[in-house]
């Protein structure tokens, strides 16, 4: 199989048991054809693993009643917190944090707003909703603004090895992204259904 069709980097396949309800096709999910065709995957039927699906969100998605239920408890609580994943990193945030990245984000320049759309918890006081593994960004909208560009220090560190005159320097000056959190909300499940 050639690479740009996996989906994971396994060697065994993903078995699914079959649903009731749904006739069993031959093909497999991501075959060469289908994806020369065009066809799409959710009109085949085929059955796909629940974990492949669940991060696209999809117009037609209904909620769950208890989600339906308890996420207006939610937006109604005054503060609420965010666990935001950048690149499978997860970072508490509140509206209003200051965040330095670990790294550079390329790309980005200081007065560019984000969108973070990875989120494992959202929260206040009361109420927590959790995400298996990721809350479906329609639940939420995090923006932050891109602060500036911090530079540590030039770090200079010598290096040598035994019985050898000569000595190496290594300079190192590493530079981290700063984000402010402009905005955190829990939108209404009115508008996540629309």
């Amino acid at each position: 199989m050639p690479c740009h069709l996996r989906l994971f980097n396994s060697t065994r396949p993903i078995a699914v048991p079959p649903r009731p309800g749904v006739e069993s096709s031959t093909e497999r999910p991501y075959s060469p054809d289908t994806i020369a065709t065009g066809e799409s995957l959710s009109s085949r039927g085929s059955g796909l693993h629940p974990l492949l699906t669940q991060n696209q969100p999809s117009s037609d998605t209904l909620l769950d009643d208890s989600i339906r239920d308890l996420l207006p408890l939610l937006r109604s609580q005054d503060s609420h917190y965010i666990t935001a994943h950048i690149h499978a990193r997860p970072y508490l945030l509140t509206a209003g944090d200051t965040l330095r990245l670990p790294f550079q984000m390329a790309g980005v320049v200081p007065g560019d707003i984000l969108r973070l759309n990875r989120a494992s918890n959202i929260g206040s006081r009361d109420f927590t909703l959790r995400g298996a593994p990721y809350i479906d960004e329609r639940f939420f909208e995090c923006r932050a603004r891109v602060m500036g560009v911090e530079a540590e220090p030039m770090r200079i560190k010598e290096k040598t090895k035994r019985r050898q005159r000569r000595v190496k320097t290594v300079r190192s000056k590493h530079r981290y992204t700063v984000l402010k959190i402009s905005e955190l909300k829990v939108n209404s499940p009115e508008s996540v259904e629309i």
